[in-house]
């Protein structure tokens, strides 16, 4: 240990006297700041992580999602719905969730009035009166929607005049379409080939009305409602879906075959396109539902849709998506996985 009067000697590895110190206060210091630095690395690591971390769930979730999306079957619904104005000048196109409208309106071929729209899978058919004829023409949508083109289906032509009970409905081939004609109260079929032309009719001695035709492979369903005269007007005494086999021979409707009563008031009924189900429109308590029967027993399933409705369904429509529009007597068309769009200003409306 140097004396008092000894000066004070440092190691050369300290770099001498002032520069000693500075070392030493400098080593002093990094041990204190060490924990400090230590502690932010690691808050600046954990944090680095957790993003990390959540990047990986945010790609993982983006996956997942897409994953199901590609796994869900579920038929969406059309995008598109195309309707008959009531005078029936011209065809209005319109979004199936906003209710706008796609592009401008159709008008009607001179000295014709559109009736009746049916969908045929990939375009619309309309059918159209006038001259004692009945005509039918293809509509096709372009891919956003808007109409794109008209054009006249040459083969098809129906003698006859349209009716306020007449119908339409077209097969998923978009070949065969058959139409409804009535003679008095009268009804007949007839089913013509868009393609050649082609026709067979049937027709009936019965007072009844035809309606909610619909199609699976060659087999035609319809609601036959006999009518009953009283006071000078007709009256629907009963509503059932049948079938017609349209491979057979043509000739009396009386070859159908009765599938299923409906409950009363039901006049809208369809056969579902694998001619396994029946769905038919029942309204009761202010609330429309679409009520499931077996097409092979005619037995009740179950309600597959609901809706608050406050009138009568007076139009039940298949879209080629599976999905089904339900044309009220409120003047609103609802639509199955969509919404509800204005329809007072139609007559007849598909998708």
């Amino acid at each position: 240990m140097p004396s008092s009067g000894e000066a004070v000697r440092t190691d050369p590895m300290d770099g001498g006297n002032d520069e000693g110190r500075t070392g030493i206060r400098f080593r002093e210091v990094w041990r204190a700041a060490l924990p400090v630095g230590v502690a932010a690395a690691a808050a600046l690591f954990a944090g680095g992580s957790v993003d990390l971390v959540h990047r990986h769930q945010r790609e993982a979730n983006k996956k997942h999602d897409a994953e199901a999306a590609a796994a869900d079957t579920t038929p969406a619904a059309p995008r598109a719905v195309v309707g008959v104005t009531r005078a029936g000048t011209a065809l209005t196109v319109r979004d199936a969730r906003t209710g706008n409208a796609l592009g401008l309106p159709v008008a009607a071929p001179g000295g014709r009035r559109f009736h009746q729209v049916a969908g045929d899978g990939d375009a619309y058919v309309v059918a159209s009166s006038g001259a004692g004829k009945i005509t039918f023409q293809r509509l096709e949508l372009a891919a956003d929607g808007r109409p794109e083109s008209l054009t006249e289906i040459p083969a098809a032509t129906i003698s006859g005049t349209a009716a306020p009970w007449s119908d339409l409905a077209v097969s998923a081939d978009g070949d065969r379409i058959a139409y409804v004609t009535y003679k008095g109260v009268r009804a007949r079929i007839d089913v013509v080939s868009a393609r050649t032309g082609t026709r067979k009719t049937w027709t009936t001695g019965h007072s009844a009305r035809v309606s909610s035709l619909s199609w699976a492979g060659d087999t035609l369903a319809f609601v036959w409602s006999p009518v009953r005269r009283a006071g000078g007007t007709y009256t629907e005494v009963r509503h059932e879906l049948r079938t017609l086999d349209t491979g057979g021979a043509a000739g009396d409707l009386k070859a159908s075959k009765a599938v299923t009563s409906l409950p009363k008031g039901t006049t809208s009924a369809v056969l579902t396109p694998d001619g396994k189900t029946v769905a038919a429109g029942v309204v009761a308590h202010s609330a429309a539902s679409v009520q499931a029967y077996s097409a092979a027993t005619g037995a009740p399933a179950k309600a597959v849709w609901k809706q608050r409705l406050k009138g009568r369904i007076t139009g039940l429509d298949t879209g080629e998506k599976g999905k089904l529009l339900i044309t009220g007597s409120d003047g609103r068309l609802y639509a199955e996985g969509a919404g509800t769009l204005p329809g007072t200003d139609l007559a007849d409306a598909a998708w």
